[in-house]
């Protein structure tokens, strides 16, 4: 199966697909069973092991945040070195002893790898409002530094919670100056929201980049992948997104060529491609929907937001249903209130409303595919926008009824 499989993401005629597991040269990774869930493994690193490693990161916008996202977002964020991760609990709600555990989570790792702790970023999945277990976590820490190997396949399964496997790719980038890797690793499934999600993205490449020129590439990337998603319209306490670049190729990419572009289309067709694989993902889903808006700017984001996170055109979309009653009400709920609301709808380039009135009904067949595509257009220009959402199905609900019981 080839990894750019969904016909909104365009692989770049300078990409060529690895092998998923492999990393870029530099780079090494680990996952180990701490027994911090009842089985497999639930402790994870990536390190890069050349000194002038650069970095950027984006964390959560939630206000209600985990510890592993207040010491990361202290650490030296330009120049971190290595990450260190579990699932099974997201030590969330611990108080000054959740703190502690993170700091002791970095400290161990930076350690063992002979760093300084500012530049290793911890990551933590899971339920929220439980202890993570200090010891257990901490031995994982350093039993995983010692386990490093070449390639992520066991670190890219730690990570994961309620995901069906691994979402991560490994890419060869042919750029004007010479051939690069770029590989990421995610995990995600539910607790999917925008400004990120109940997910992880840790992204390696051996290019060698300028500080500012990776915080922009990601933080451009982030806003056309991870932020345009939903599963359930619930923005997590944990999202942790970290580029690394260790230069490790002896490619130097310069801001502003060339160089830069190339790399920047390679990383966006990586990151929406795993931003899909996250909603595709989503806890029991079997269809993904795309919403693009268009009109007035100030409506078309809330407008997108309102349909994307509507639990009845979800679960029309679930159930092959061409209802569009539902988009219209969804995109009405949320429209200037006084403003006249005309707008036409396609759904999968078949025009179902014009102007405000129905055309013709959808056919079923319409919606009986795994992506369906929904074009809004408002009254007003210059406004536009896209939100990949999933679908609302019995296996989501009956998971998160019996999630920590």
């Amino acid at each position: 199966m080839t990894f750019f499989r969904s016909r909104w993401v365009e692989a770049p005629t300078h990409v060529k697909e690895l092998d998923s597991q492999l990393l870029p040269a530099g780079f090494r990774a680990a996952g180990v069973a701490a027994g911090i869930k009842p089985e497999g493994l639930d402790v994870g690193l990536i390190a890069s092991g050349e000194p002038d490693t650069v970095s950027a990161a984006r964390f959560t916008t939630n206000a209600r945040v985990g510890a592993p996202v207040f010491v990361s977002r202290e650490a030296q964020l330009g120049r971190l070195r290595a990450v260190a991760a579990n699932s099974g609990c997201s030590n969330v709600g611990d108080g000054a002893r959740g703190v502690e555990t993170a700091l002791a989570m970095q400290s161990a790792a930076a350690e063992e790898l002979g760093v300084e702790a500012e530049q290793v970023a911890v990551a933590s999945t899971g339920v929220i409002g439980t202890e993570l277990p200090r010891e257990k976590v901490v031995d994982g820490v350093r039993a995983a530094c010692a386990a490093l190997g070449h390639d992520a396949e066991t670190f890219s399964t730690a990570i994961l919670t309620s995901d069906a496997g691994p979402k991560r790719a490994c890419l060869e980038v042919e750029l004007p100056s010479g051939t690069v890797r770029l590989a990421a690793q995610a995990k995600g499934a539910g607790m999917i929201s925008p400004r990120h999600a109940t997910m992880f993205c840790f992204i390696q490449t051996d290019a060698a980049l300028e500080g500012h020129t990776l915080d922009l590439l990601t933080g451009v990337c982030v806003q056309r992948s991870f932020d345009r998603i939903s599963v359930d319209g619930q923005l997590s306490t944990s999202d942790t997104v970290v580029a690394l670049a260790s230069g490790a190729s002896g490619v130097r990419v310069e801001p502003e060529a060339a160089d830069e572009l190339a790399l920047g289309e390679a990383l966006d067709a990586l990151l929406r491609q795993l931003a899909l694989e996250i909603v595709h993902d989503g806890e029991g889903a079997k269809r993904v929907g795309r919403v693009v808006v268009s009109g007035r700017p100030d409506a078309v984001e809330p407008v997108a937001r309102s349909i994307a996170n509507s639990p009845l055109v979800k679960s029309a979309l679930h159930g092959g249903d061409p209802n569009f009653g539902r988009i219209l009400q969804a995109a009405g709920q949320v429209w200037p209130p006084g403003e006249p609301f005309v707008a036409d709808l396609e759904i999968e380039g078949h025009q179902v409303v014009s102007g405000g009135d129905v055309v013709e009904p959808a056919p079923a067949e319409l919606v009986s595919g795994s992506e369906i595509e929904y074009v809004l257009t408002m009254p007003g220009e210059g406004g536009e926008t896209e939100v990949f959402f999933s679908d609302l199905s019995p296996d989501y609900v009956n998971y998160n009824a019996d999630y920590t019981s």
